[in-house]
């Protein structure tokens, strides 16, 4: 039978977040003073009965050249910062004694040794494990490799709170099931999300994976948007185009039919291509494009990552509104920088961007400039898109759905294709410049065994090191530069390989998604300068900005949040549940049914100005054109939902300081950084293109339910 009434509240309050001043460790000074959750990376140990002992573990990731590190098979990786006072000398006898630090896991079926310990801080890892328990034991011999003595300190991580639902599951389906079925409501009722809005035909739900029976009768509170297939033309092989300083290029976005696994959907294209021409020009030349508008709704085009003419960045506003269907605009383009670019809408990115109107152009150096790397180069943009039983889940005509988490896809896309394949001969080495253009999604990709890579730039430029990983990970509007050497043959699998949270049964599952896949005939010549990790001709003036403003306070502090209103009972309620701990990257979209049900109508998310208060487009930032700013973003911890934010400055370029007070070793320009969830991201903003810019979430969900601000750079 369902839980009394206040029972379920007292659950439901239990289940709040915490706040961070009330279960902080002070041992975890570094994270605490750059804003990161204590609650969720600092785990406070507990001493056994009889001893004083004191402690706690700062989590952390492990260096390199991401703000967040997981393993290639998806597992969270963790590195260990160790304080303790206290301990029980005691109980040592002998040379070897000592005491030795262990991760397990829950049911102690994993135990991993982690190294000795002693009063005063140092730091052990890294460890890949999700959930786990922290133990540290007095040891005759430091040398074990598995315990032995007595336990002294027990801690354990935050994740270790996600629980079953047991008897609430039950009751809130039964809540959601013992109201009528309204009839279809009309748009001004904000109710109509609860059931039965018009023309909606259902979201999927993950394989494997149950919804509330409440849950499942929800829908969106908006009418739903298909492109109008009647205009729609067929699609066209991608394209490369070279242009010259002087050179013009038309952009026709409109609608186009494409095949994707077999079935046929109307969609979005650039030229009637999805993606869009690869556009190919050399830094420091000028072109022009052309962009028609062929839509039924106004658009632009965004140059992300280009330092250009503010005039033409393609955020619609009074002086340069977006351009109307039918109508057509001229951009002058000049690129400054070479690297991997993409260009985008910036209207209703939900709809637009997710339907196709996407691609890359690459800049690449001076014709003189000396160049390293592979000779042969893939373009790859990744990508997903949201399919039904009945074709494309619609989109929300007013304002986007999915406005909670964004719109996690279950069709894996490279370079608009649902099965991408290649060749490579064995021995041979890739550079593959990457493109995540997906809503919402965070991609963990991985080659197959035999293959080895090498991260060697992002956004804006080279790391300051080369540097070796298993895998790669990319949030949307990220763009990374790897090296891949492949084995002697067979065929190799290009995976996403993530950990979702089942938020009803409180566990974590794999998932791998294949993107594509490569076969490997025949040999290469041998490719010795693979194995030497380079630095960058630029890497002394990047460690030296970095060294010059590490430690240093923040000019400019962003707290990430949201707000909700008028969300349906269960809704709320789950998301009071779930909140009792967050993942610090929403890998899967595992609650469809609410996550789909969330719109711009009900969901605000917010970029708020820690000094002044002020929120999203009431800030009013101002710097002087060639100063430097530190900047500190924050993912709140105390809110209703707390998730990951890729967020993107225009027009302007920045270095990453720190994650969490952590210094960052490998500098590189880039123009969007993912801040996971109850993290800080400390960054250095180079000011130095006038204008006014805009600085935003890159979930196209969150862009559209107004996590957005301007921000001006005066001469």
């Amino acid at each position: 039978m369902p839980l009394p009434w206040v029972l379920v509240g007292l659950l439901l309050a239990a289940a709040a977040p915490p706040a961070d001043s009330a279960v902080a460790a002070p041992e975890c000074l570094r994270l605490a003073a750059s804003g990161g959750s204590t609650d969720l990376y600092c785990i406070p140990l507990v001493p056994a009965p009889g001893f004083g002992a004191s402690g706690s573990v700062e989590l952390s990731w492990p260096g390199g050249p991401f703000t967040i590190r997981v393993a290639s098979d998806g597992t969270q990786q963790w590195q260990l910062r160790f304080s303790l006072t206290d301990l029980p000398v005691s109980l040592l006898h002998g040379r070897r004694a000592g005491f030795v630090a262990w991760a397990a896991s829950p049911t102690m079926s994993l135990v991993v040794r982690l190294g000795v310990v002693h009063a005063g801080t140092m730091d052990l890892g890294p460890v890949a494990l999700d959930r786990f328990l922290i133990l540290i034991s007095a040891e005759s011999d430091t040398t074990v490799r598995e315990w032995h003595g007595r336990f002294v300190l027990r801690g354990e991580s935050a994740s270790n709170r996600l629980r079953p639902a047991d008897n609430y599951q039950f009751f809130l389906g039964v809540a959601g099931d013992r109201t009528p079925a309204p009839a279809p409501m009309a748009m001004h009722d904000p109710h109509g999300m609860h059931r039965g809005s018009i023309g909606w035909t259902g979201v999927p739900m993950f394989p494997g994976l149950d919804m509330l029976p409440a849950e499942m009768a929800l829908r969106p509170a908006q009418q739903p948007f298909f492109p109008p297939d009647s205009v729609a033309m067929p699609s066209r092989p991608h394209q490369v185009v070279r242009l010259r300083t002087g050179d013009t290029l038309e952009l026709m976005a409109g609608p186009v039919r494409r095949t994707i696994a077999g079935r046929q959907y109307t969609m979005l294209g650039f030229n009637g291509q999805s993606p869009g021409p690869l556009i190919q020009v050399e830094r420091g030349a000028e072109i022009f494009v052309r962009l028609v508008n062929r839509l039924s709704m106004p658009t632009t085009v965004h140059w992300h990552g280009i330092r250009l003419d503010n005039r033409f960045d393609g955020v619609p506003d009074p002086v340069h509104p977006a351009v109307q269907p039918g109508d057509s605009f001229l951009y002058t383009i000049h690129f400054p920088d070479a690297g991997i670019f993409w260009y985008h809408p910036h209207v209703r990115e939900d709809i637009q961007q997710d339907l196709g109107l996407y691609g890359n152009l690459f800049v690449t150096p001076d014709p003189g400039a000396t160049t390293r790397g592979p000779a042969r180069q893939e373009f790859l943009v990744l990508d997903d898109l949201l399919v039904g039983d009945e074709g494309l889940v619609p989109y929300g005509r007013e304002l986007p759905t999915h406005a909670a988490m964004g719109r996690f896809g279950n069709v894996m896309l490279i370079n608009g294709e649902s099965d991408w394949r290649a060749t490579v001969r064995g021995g041979e080495v890739l550079r593959f410049y990457l493109t995540n253009v997906a809503s919402s999604r965070t991609f963990n990709l991985s080659f197959g065994a035999g293959s080895r890579i090498k991260v060697v730039g992002s956004d804006q430029g080279s790391f300051a090191r080369e540097t070796w990983t298993e895998s790669v990970v990319i949030a949307p509007a990220e763009r990374y530069v790897v090296d891949v050497k492949f084995g002697s043959g067979g065929t190799v699998a290009l995976v996403n390989r993530v950990h979702g949270i089942d938020h009803l049964y409180g566990r974590f599952f794999g998932i791998t998604d294949t993107l594509g896949m490569i076969s490997v005939r025949g040999s290469a010549p041998p490719s010795p300068g693979f194995n030497r990790l380079r630095g960058s001709a630029e890497a002394a003036t990047l460690d030296s900005l970095v060294s010059a403003n590490a430690g240093l306070p923040p000019a400019h502090t962003l707290e990430l949040r949201v707000a909700f209103s008028g969300l349906p009972f269960v809704a709320e309620q789950l998301m009071r549940l779930d909140s009792i701990y967050f993942n610090p990257v929403e890998w899967e979209g595992t609650m469809p049914g609410m996550n789909w049900a969330t719109t711009g109508t009900d969901t605000r998310w917010i970029l708020r100005d820690a000094a002044t208060g002020l929120e999203n487009m009431d800030i009013q930032w101002r710097f002087r054109r060639g100063t430097m700013s530190r900047i500190r973003l924050i993912g709140a911890r105390t809110t209703l939902h707390g998730m990951q934010h890729p967020i993107h400055l225009h027009g302007q370029r920045f270095l990453v300081l720190a994650v969490n007070g952590k210094p960052n070793q490998n500098p590189v320009w880039k123009d969007t950084v993912l801040v996971p969830a109850g993290s800080s991201v400390d960054i250095l903003a180079e000011m130095s293109n006038p204008g006014s810019w805009m600085l935003h979430c890159h979930i196209a969900e969150h862009l559209e339910s107004q996590m957005m601000m301007h921000f001006l750079v005066e001469e």
